[in-house]
């Protein structure tokens, strides 16, 4: 190599080792692999589920909340849970109609019920389908929007009518290139008529969003029951009383269930700050953990690659001293070995995404859990690990640039 080499033969250099003894450059980068992969598939699952989170956000509107018998995102502790679920009735049919005949700051508060049934279309059957009884007005509190046809109306509640508001994939799975209104499907075995669909919502954190069927929640009760599974959702009168709102619809449920003013709630409701907040906070601890583990990787990476550096150093004492005797400069020497501590340390980055890729992409496939790499942390691994490669490379560099050129040619391996 001559005097002065520039960075593109460094490089080669660094590149032509890591070929020459691949099982050594494997256990060499072992910890900046783990780092890399650890950092950009937990970096993936929180930018997955902050996609989730602002698809919820934007269902309840920035003065949008609901109601629910638990509340518990953020929420760790699985025996908090336990007692929270022990002592938090069920919602009910009674305390929904308190709540519209005394709240004043809300403009549309609805009620909502979910079972999961079978639906069937002539010879065509499709399980699991999410089945929910709404109030009239949750169109509008969620803001669905009609693809064709229409919402049903209060006196189709009121009657306990047999008509239903599908998803675009019973749509599509029914009545493909075919009008569905006015068409019967079966729910458990009972006769519905169509009269909207739905405009196509996609899917979020793994789970299609169009695969349902609304009908009237007065329906819903007689064929199932209004036991459980209740929930309310309500718009305040503007943004500005949003938290306003939520005071109030929870002094009232609290008036309601007769709690004393020290007892806690037995009830959630949350709003798109309290998702948003709750996440954070559960982020915040994951995201600790994750840099914990990555810290400690890439450390562990970095004293691995700074012996393995030294002993390329020893390997390569004679080339040191030909090079220093036909001119080569201290820094030529330095920048030779921090290229090549970088460049090795980058390259377990690159193989780091790799793995983390193929993690996203079984996880992806095999559960329901989103995984999407962002462009960002994928930089951020690999820029990351190339200067874990840079730090860590500079003592050999420096013990090799200060290396006796005459010394060096005596050298014996």
């Amino acid at each position: 190599m001559t005097t002065g080499a520039p960075l593109r033969e460094s490089i080669l250099v660094a590149l032509d080792a890591l070929r020459a003894s691949k099982l050594r450059s494997l256990l060499t980068l072992l910890g900046i692999i783990l780092a890399t992969a650890t950092l950009i598939a937990v970096s993936s699952i929180i930018h997955g589920m902050d996609v989730y989170i602002a698809t919820q956000v934007s269902e309840m509107g920035a003065d949008g909340f609901r109601v629910r018998r638990l509340f518990m995102i953020g929420q760790l502790d699985p025996k908090k849970f336990a007692e929270l679920r022990r002592r938090s009735p069920e919602l009910s049919v009674e305390e929904y109609e308190y709540l519209r005949a005394h709240a004043r700051l809300v403009r549309e508060i609805g009620m909502e019920s979910s079972r999961v049934a079978p639906v069937r279309y002539g010879d065509d059957q499709v399980e699991g389908v999410q089945v929910t009884g709404v109030t009239p007005n949750l169109g509008v509190i969620s803001n669905t929007q009609t693809a064709q046809g229409r919402f049903f109306a209060d006196s189709e509640n009121q009657k306990r009518a047999m008509v239903c508001f599908i998803g675009e994939d019973i749509r599509e799975r029914f009545f493909t290139g075919r009008d569905p209104l006015g068409k019967e499907i079966l729910i458990q075995g009972r006769p519905f008529r169509i009269i909207g669909v739905a405009r196509k919502q996609g899917s979020v954190f793994g789970q299609s969003r169009d695969n349902f069927v609304w009908i009237p929640i007065g329906t819903f009760f007689k064929m199932f029951g209004a036991r459980t599974g209740i929930g309310y959702s309500a718009l305040a009168l503007d943004r500005a009383r949003l938290n306003a709102a939520r005071d109030e619809i929870r002094m009232l449920l609290r008036a309601r269930r007769h709690l004393q003013p020290n007892d806690e709630d037995n009830f959630g409701i949350f709003g798109s700050d309290s998702l948003v907040e709750a996440w954070d906070r559960l982020t915040g601890v994951i995201a600790a953990t994750a840099l914990a583990v990555v810290s400690i990787f890439m450390v562990v990476g970095g004293v691995v690659i700074m012996n393995i550096m030294l002993a390329v150093v020893v390997e390569r004492t004679r080339e040191i001293g030909i090079r220093k005797s036909v001119g080569a400069r201290r820094r030529d020497i330095l920048n030779q070995f921090l290229v090549e501590s970088s460049v090795l340390s980058a390259s377990g980055g690159v193989i780091g995404v790799g793995l983390a890729w193929a993690i996203a992409v079984t996880v992806r496939s095999l559960t329901p859990v989103p995984m999407e790499m962002p462009a960002a942390s994928v930089a951020l691994g690999v820029g990351l690990s190339a200067l874990v490669g840079l730090f860590f490379g500079v003592y050999p560099a420096r013990r090799a640039s200060r290396l006796d050129p005459i010394e060096a040619l005596r050298f014996e391996t």
